[in-house]
């Protein structure tokens, strides 16, 4: 009697499975192989723990060597740098920026903090970032310059810049997107939380535009515990971006003056030193996830209905978040996958609800999203750690 063939679901299962050796498998749990203790141990023996101490320092210097930004200033989280990043950017009250509607919705939470409002954009299935092409024809038709400022026709708000997303490490479409930029004089501010250890052609993804924003949370390639960048070759933003992040405070040996409306978003330097261990590993890092996406590959090229989501050409990923992409058709499989794969202990999870479906986004402006949407439904992220190596066959 024929054995029955397994489901596509079964397949996928499978397949983690054999990866995972049956073991509980995280999605992006963290790596501590390097000098991690002894550099904390260092900063708590100096009792310098917070926005003061000689981490910070280094953490920024190696981070501009690492990406090849001009200047790299740490805070507290990737939202944080985001929202200064925006800011430092002339975005205005009332003014609209473009986001992606896929992506964490930290991206769209720093617009809404500058008291402007994001304006969605659909994505494409190559790069799961902003369809520059479809953001193209969508501007000529809804907007116009004014004064040397882009206007959204319908609203008569200021559309002041774009943030472009790098999903789970893989670069968005820069080229496409800056002339797009270029021509509707937008201000680029890439959100590279999750693709330190990614570039374009040889340039970093965060060093394209005039800002850029990283994210060091527990689940990125190197963590800081909580953490963030902004980075910029601008030296002017360079230094609004320090002295904002820390409350705007004129220097003094004692007295308290603030000459501008402030954050306290200076990283700390416990934070910096978890930090300058962990860029010391970033290569390796980067490679072994790397390296697992080619064990991936190897599996799950053979099932038919899905497909693993590979770098763009002319790209370099971190491939921070290995991704499966299911065909049309096997959208249905969705939450079967994550049913028992997290069932087994096998950490799995979809893409982000769109961010234009969210309630406290309804209201705001934005095109058509269908792939965005298309795509939310047939994501699906697999365990990512660049430990798992160890247990692969």
């Amino acid at each position: 009697m024929q054995p029955l063939a397994l489901s596509l679901t079964d397949q996928i299962v499978q397949a983690l499975l054999g990866i995972t050796q049956g073991l509980e498998a995280p999605l992006h749990e963290p790596s501590f192989n390097g000098h991690e203790w002894a550099y904390v141990k260092d900063c708590l023996d100096s009792t310098y723990v917070s926005s003061v101490g000689t981490y910070v320092n280094r953490f920024e210097s190696e981070l501009t060597k690492v990406t090849g930004a001009r200047h790299a200033i740490a805070v507290v989280n990737g939202t944080a740098a985001l929202h200064l990043a925006l800011l430092l950017a002339g975005v205005r009250p009332g003014d609209e920026v473009l986001v992606p509607a896929l992506s964490f919705v930290a991206t769209a939470n720093a617009v809404a903090y500058c008291h402007a409002r994001p304006h969605f954009l659909d994505s494409e299935e190559r790069t799961l970032g902003i369809d520059a092409h479809a953001l193209s024809s969508w501007l000529r038709s809804q907007t116009e310059i004014r004064a040397g400022v882009c206007v959204n026709r319908r609203s008569g708000a200021v559309i002041r810049a774009m943030v472009p997303m790098h999903v789970f490490g893989h670069p968005s479409d820069l080229d496409a997107l800056m002339r797009v930029a270029h021509d509707h004089r937008l201000v680029i501010v890439e959100d590279a939380a999750e693709s330190l250890g990614s570039f374009i052609g040889g340039k970093h993804t965060g060093t394209l535009g005039a800002l850029g924003t990283l994210s060091f949370n527990g689940n990125k390639t190197i963590t800081t515990g909580g953490g963030g960048a902004v980075l910029t070759n601008d030296d002017e933003m360079a230094r609004k971006a320090k002295h904002w992040s820390t409350t705007a405070r004129q220097p003094h040996r004692w007295a308290f003056q603030h000459d501008a409306l402030g954050f306290n978003y200076r990283m700390p330097n416990l934070n910096a030193a978890l930090g300058c261990a962990q860029l010391e590993q970033l290569d390796g890092l980067v490679q072994a996830q790397r390296d697992l996406h080619n064990i991936y590959r190897d599996a799950f090229d053979a099932i038919q209905g899905v497909r693993l989501l590979h770098e763009p050409v002319g790209s370099h990923s971190n491939y921070w978040l290995q991704a499966l992409i299911l065909d049309r058709d096997n959208a249905s499989h969705l939450d079967e996958i994550l049913e028992k794969t997290n069932a087994l202990g096998i950490m799995t999870r979809p893409l982000w609800t769109p961010l234009n479906a969210l309630p406290h986004f309804t209201d705001c402006p934005g095109m058509p999203t269908p792939m965005a949407e298309s795509l939310a439904a047939r994501v699906v992220n697999i365990p990512s750690s660049p430990s798992l190596l160890r247990r692969c066959p």
